[in-house]
């Protein structure tokens, strides 16, 4: 039976009580897509905190959001590169704005997003094309280490 012909048959109540939950779990919310790239960064982890304690290894990633940063800025996720050095990146994919983007030790080391496979260099360079949206770069911030302390600004 043709999907038209099926939810026809059920009545308008019975198919929206069934097309209502797909159409809201596809949308994109706050907690989803469309999130905004953070402008304006510039702010210090402390690398001796226990929250910062992933960065003590190459390959590991702590995501800093708005309730973690000293200043109140959100959704950038720092890695500890295979080479030993700090880079940090949005946390917002350029693909379709979720924040999922993390760090991976293959391929050299990338960040990539979980949400659509988006894949980026180090520098932000996007790696592979995802579905017919043309590939952004992922944004990138700069690191400066002094003792303890990880400023990350633009």
């Amino acid at each position: 039976m043709e999907r038209k012909k099926f939810l026809r048959s059920l009545g308008a109540g019975a198919a929206f009580a069934l097309t209502f939950p797909c159409l809201n779990g596809c949308s994109k919310d706050a907690e989803g897509g469309n999130r905004i790239v953070p402008s304006g960064v510039d702010f210090t982890i402390d690398l001796s905190a226990p929250s910062a304690a992933a960065l003590g290894n190459n390959g590991g990633f702590i995501e800093v959001a708005s309730n973690v940063a000293e200043n109140g800025l959100t959704d950038i996720v720092i890695a500890r590169n295979l080479e030993g050095e700090l880079v940090a990146a949005s946390l917002i994919c350029s693909h379709q704005g979720y924040a999922e983007v993390e760090f991976s030790s293959q391929d050299d080391g990338i960040f990539y997003c979980d949400v659509h496979g988006s894949r980026f260099s180090q520098n932000g360079a996007p790696l592979n094309q995802v579905d017919s949206n043309p590939a952004r770069a992922l944004k990138v911030f700069m690191t400066e280490l002094e003792g303890t302390t990880l400023r990350i600004f633009e």
